[in-house]
Order: C-alpha cells, then structure tokens, then sequence
C-alpha cells in the first residue's frame, strides 16, 4: 500500500501521502514517521495503530523531551494535521522534514516552524558527533 500511495503521489505532483487507518486516522506517511504541533505540544500517531517505531522517530521523541517540550501519542484525524501550528517527517534517510503545505493547505505560516527548526538543529548536533543513546 505504502508503494502505490507514493506513486500515486509523484503523479499528483506531490512528495509525500498520508497512510490513513481504516477508520480515517493518520499513521504515518508513505516511509516516515509523521508529528504535529498543536496548542504547544508535539504530537504522533501511536505505533499500535500500524506505523513502525522509527529510530529517527524516537530520537526525535527524546530529544524533544530533553528540552522540555510534551511529546504524547495520539490518534490524530488529517484535519488535525491540516489546522496543526507545525508539521514534520522523521524516518532514517529523510531525518526530519518540515512539511509547510498538505493537499493545497498551508501549515502554520507556511514556513518550517520554531519547534521543527530547534528539534532540527538538535538532530544534526547528534548525527555529527558519536549520537546519544534514548
């Protein structure tokens, strides 16, 4: 299913889909893990609901923690994404992407947001020495 969403979302002219569960929440994307920020708080769909437990994904978690931000596992509807403050992928070779637009909706201001750059920043500073342990 992932392979054919992400076909069917370079010929639409995009990069990336939303997998949904059978009863309409986001679980991830086509190979990333997925979060938003909402009301201050960072956001991702439970594992349970049938994404994979990214190493990137968990990185991300502990580091976000490390600073004090609330990470929190929650079903999430796509209109929760859209209306989100922020939004951004994490997966190995993609490591964190800022997501400014889904299906011709901007996200927040339409430019990658304080929290995804400061959790960017932090993940770069780990890639590039020995990495931390979470």
């Amino acid at each position: 299913n992932n392979i054919l969403a992400k076909i069917t979302a370079i010929d639409a002219g995009t990069q990336e889909a939303l997998m949904l569960s059978v009863d309409g929440y986001v679980v991830e994307c086509t190979g990333d893990n997925i979060f938003i920020v909402s009301g201050g708080k960072i956001y991702t769909p439970p594992c349970e609901m049938g994404s994979l437990e990214g190493i990137t994904q968990r990185a991300v978690i502990g580091l976000a923690r490390k600073r004090g931000m609330e990470v929190s596992f929650k079903k999430m509807l796509p209109e929760e994404v859209y209306e989100a403050e922020e939004c951004f992928l994490t997966g190995t070779a993609a490591e964190i992407i800022p997501v400014v637009r889904i299906d011709d909706k901007g996200i927040g201001t339409g430019k990658p947001g304080k929290t995804t750059k400061l959790l960017l920043e932090d993940f770069r500073k780990i890639t590039k020495t020995d990495g931390v342990k979470y």
